[in-house]
C-alpha cells in the first residue's frame, strides 16, 4: 500500500523492521544517498523515558550533490537537511517506511532557486519508496 500525502510519501512492507531498514538503505545509496544520521527512537524513549513503543527509526538521508547546491542557493538551508526516512513496526506485524517530500517542507522557504532542487530529492526520494514493495 502507497500513500503519498502533503508531506511524505510511503509504503507499508511484508518485512521485519531490520530486514526493511537494510533494503530502504540500499535503495537510498543505489539513488545517490548516504545515512547520515540515525536515531533508534524505541531505544532512546525506553531510555530517556522508560517508555515502551514499537520499533522506530529515523534515518537522515543525504545526497551530497544535491545537499550542495542547496546550500549554494541558501546558506540557512541546514536546518532542514538531511531529509528524514522513518522504518517503523506497523500494527499488523508488517513495516512501513515513509520519507518526507522535499518541496513540501521547503515551502516556508521563499528562494525560487531551490524548487528545481527539492523536485529532484522528491522524485528520488519516491522511488525508493516505490521500490520497497
Amino acid at each position: 500500500m502507497d500513500v503519498h500525502t502533503t508531506y511524505y510519501h510511503a509504503t507499508t512492507v511484508d518485512l521485519a523492521p531490520e530486514e526493511a531498514e537494510a533494503r530502504v538503505r540500499s535503495l537510498l545509496e543505489e539513488e545517490g544517498f548516504g545515512v547520515l544520521t540515525e536515531i533508534d527512537l524505541a531505544a532512546t524513549l525506553k531510555k530517556k523515558l522508560d517508555a515502551d513503543v514499537r520499533p522506530y527509526k529515523i534515518l537522515g538521508a543525504c545526497n551530497p550533490p544535491a545537499a550542495y547546491q542547496a546550500l549554494q542557493a541558501e546558506d540557512k538551508i541546514g536546518t532542514m537537511l538531511p531529509c528524514n526516512v522513518i522504518v517503523q513496526a506497523a500494527d499488523d506485524g508488517r513495516t512501513e517506511v515513509a520519507a518526507v517530500d522535499p518541496v513540501a517542507s521547503m515551502q516556508a522557504v521563499e528562494n525560487e532557486a531551490l524548487r528545481p532542487i527539492a523536485e529532484e530529492i522528491r522524485e528520488r526520494l519516491r522511488r525508493v519508496i516505490d521500490r520497497m514493495g
